[in-house]
């Protein structure tokens, strides 16, 4: 869950990971339909180096999630807990 007091990093990893569940949800459902529905290549397939980086950036984004460690500078967890300082 994403919390209201996440930093830039956190919010940017987990927008990147929904962006790659959502598309590869969409690339099976095109393959059951017969179209081509992957959205990053749609859009950046003009720029398949670009388009490999944001891969990349979606697989390490989902990574990062998993760890669930929290951010020194946002302190809260990736449970969506808030970590207190005493």
């Amino acid at each position: 869950m994403m919390g209201k007091h996440m930093c830039p990093l956190h919010q940017a990893a987990f927008w990147l990971m929904w962006v790659g569940a959502v598309n590869w949800g969409l690339v099976g459902l095109g393959a059951f339909f017969g179209g081509n529905w992957n959205v990053v290549n749609l859009i950046l397939g003009s720029w398949p180096s670009l388009e490999w980086i944001v891969y990349v950036l979606v697989g390490l984004s989902a990574l990062f999630m998993l760890m669930k460690s929290s951010c020194s500078a946002c302190k809260v967890s990736l449970g969506g807990e808030k970590k207190m300082n005493m």
